[in-house]
């Protein structure tokens, strides 16, 4: 009896001119994945979403800032396996292809960060994928609790991302800050300041974007006063929008998603984007301070029913992948932590076409923020937890710049750009109320 065999396809709808390799080409970091060996895509230095397809075995890998999903779409001469960024992308394709009868949103997958994901494409039933991590940062391994010694180390880590990606990256043009002037986005503009002055380049490239709704927020009121302080006001350029302008049912378009909080700053990430565009038609480069939270565990615990202070600290970059692709609360259709989450700001960014950058998200600085010694430095106390981030970056800040930076209280972007009445009107209060519209996309 004559075996039957599966043809494989692959389909790969990923622009390879998103990632941002600086060690080698996007072909050589390919070639590295197919090789799949964990320590070799580990030394893959920037920003990169990579398919290598062998036969009927696929590898994935991707870093928290380059999203990748795929979706296997069944033919008769076997599975065709689609890559793209977004659900849409190949969602889009199955139609082009007469194949949309396939499809559902909660059959796709999201590639968690920092993992190999291989792929068998062996027909049906579809294997499991299986997953190798090639990002494996030691906990708690600095050998030291000084503030200014594990502040050094990891502003150092951010500088350096910041300086390879102005002279690698955004090497000309103007550059702007999503800057709400908290810990993560302040920093993220005073090192870039720091390192456009160092570079040579003019610092005038700069700007300070803060959006205020209707005349309303904290957060422009912050930036001021932050700036004012290091002499530094003419860096800040307000974005005033209207709360009419915030449309949450259109961002979960753009996001992909309907987690409440993400698309709630999603949400103003769009507002602030679309006024900067609309004022700057040509305008290209923009950093932001994501993953600085995440990096140094910085939410308030007492929020979410399912965290304790030592599932924070005793579980490898819990806000960065969730809780792990092993664990039974690991969703395949979305990943988890920031591996998931990171939509909220890469999403706007695409949709309005720009070029977008978190340093905060690259694993050469997450490594140094999961050295630090948490646990011997808060001794299990959720305050001292929270105000380790201010302490740890602004010395690292002052170590590197000569800067004194402003360190201000915790803040949602989503609650600093407006009114707790403004917030309260244009967002609902129900977390069903963003599925549901979410669910409609597809319908």
């Amino acid at each position: 009896m004559k075996q039957h065999q599966y043809i494989e396809k692959v389909v790969n709808l990923l622009d390879p001119d998103k990632n941002t390799i600086y060690n080698m080409s996007v072909e050589e970091a390919i070639e590295v994945l197919k090789s799949g060996q964990s320590e070799s895509v580990r030394k893959i230095d920037g920003q990169f979403a990579l398919v290598s397809a062998e036969g009927k075995s696929v590898k994935l890998a991707r870093s928290i800032g380059r999203p990748l999903r795929y979706f296997i779409a069944k033919l008769e001469a076997g599975p065709c396996l689609v890559i793209a960024e977004r659900i849409e992308t190949i969602y889009d394709y199955l139609k082009s292809r007469g194949l949309d009868d396939q499809f559902h949103p909660s059959y796709t997958r999201m590639a968690p960060a920092h993992y190999i994901t291989k792929i068998e494409l062996l027909g049906c039933p579809d294997p499991n994928p299986e997953y190798e991590r090639f990002f494996t940062p030691e906990r708690n391994s600095f050998r030291s609790n000084d503030f200014d010694q594990i502040g050094e180390a990891y502003m150092t880590a951010l500088y350096d991302e910041i300086v390879k990606w102005l002279r690698l990256k955004a090497n000309k043009g103007p550059v702007g800050v999503s800057f709400s002037a908290g810990i993560d986005s302040g920093s993220v503009f005073l090192l870039t300041y720091h390192a456009l002055r160092q570079l040579g380049e003019s610092p005038s490239r700069l700007k300070a974007f803060t959006l205020s709704v209707d005349g309303g927020g904290s957060d422009l009121d912050q930036a001021r006063a932050f700036l004012d302080k290091l002499g530094m006001e003419l860096f800040l350029e307000p974005i005033e929008v209207s709360s009419n302008d915030l449309d949450w049912k259109k961002t979960i378009r753009i996001v992909e998603d309907y987690k409440p909080l993400d698309i709630q700053s999603a949400t103003m990430n769009v507002a602030l984007l679309e006024g900067i565009r609309k004022r700057y038609p040509d305008w290209k480069y923009m950093l932001d301070g994501d993953g600085g939270d995440e990096n140094l565990k910085d939410y308030p615990i007492e929020e979410n029913l399912e965290l304790t202070i030592r599932s924070v600290l005793n579980n490898l970059m819990l806000y960065q992948e969730g809780w792990g692709v092993h664990s039974m609360k690991h969703s395949l259709t979305y990943s988890g932590g920031l591996s998931r989450g990171y939509m909220r700001t890469c999403a706007p960014m695409e949709k309005l076409d720009f070029v977008g950058f978190s340093p905060y998200t690259l694993p050469n600085v997450i490594e140094i923020a999961e050295s630090i010694p948490f646990i011997e430095m808060t001794e299990w106390d959720h305050n001292k937890l929270y105000d380790l981030k201010g302490r740890i970056v602004s010395a690292g800040v002052k170590k590197i710049t000569g800067l004194d930076m402003p360190v201000y209280k915790k803040r949602r972007f989503q609650h600093g750009a407006t009114t707790e009445s403004v917030f309260d009107q244009h967002f609902p209060k129900s977390d069903m109320a963003y599925r549901k519209v979410f669910q409609q996309v597809y319908d």
